[in-house]
């Protein structure tokens, strides 16, 4: 696994599409902290609390010049509807593409739930820092407090 990028390298540098047909990429955040949280799937039980728990502390990353892109493999138009249905104040992304971000983290890969194997998001949140290196990694996230954690780890970068 080591030929993953890992803290005090940059950030893979892969577009992904946004729910508007638009493409992002870590790079044009440049010039100010980035977190990038992937999640395995839009409206579901984990992954709706923790979009609505970044979305609760927007305002404060924002303060802190920190922005945010949520990011799973999830399709434009679910993205839209989480969104809507959630309100949600945090960007999201679609990293469907093979050889994508989630890819080239080796966060996209081989999982086991009750004795099936498939594959699938490992959840995981990278700290970026304005220079496009990351800083810090959580993988395999609880998503209780962790927006609260991944917040005060950014404003101390």
């Amino acid at each position: 696994m080591s030929d993953f990028p890992k803290a005090g390298e940059p950030m893979p540098d892969i577009a992904m599409e946004t729910p508007d047909g638009g493409r992002v990429k870590p790079s044009d955040f440049r010039g100010r902290k980035l977190v990038v949280f992937f999640y395995p799937k839009d409206n579901t039980p984990g992954c709706t609390t923790e979009a609505k728990d970044f979305t609760a502390l927007a305002g404060e990353f924002e303060k802190a010049g920190v922005a945010l892109l949520g990011v799973s493999k999830d399709s434009p138009q679910k993205h839209r509807n989480f969104i809507a249905k959630h309100d949600l104040k945090v960007p999201l992304a679609t990293d469907a593409e093979d050889g994508g971000l989630s890819d080239a983290l080796g966060i996209w890969t081989e999982k086991k739930l009750y004795g099936k194997t498939f594959i699938g998001m490992i959840r995981s949140t990278y700290l970026v820092d304005a220079g496009g290196k990351i800083a810090r990694i959580w993988s395999k996230v609880k998503v209780k407090g962790h927006a609260e954690e991944v917040l005060e780890a950014a404003k101390a970068l």
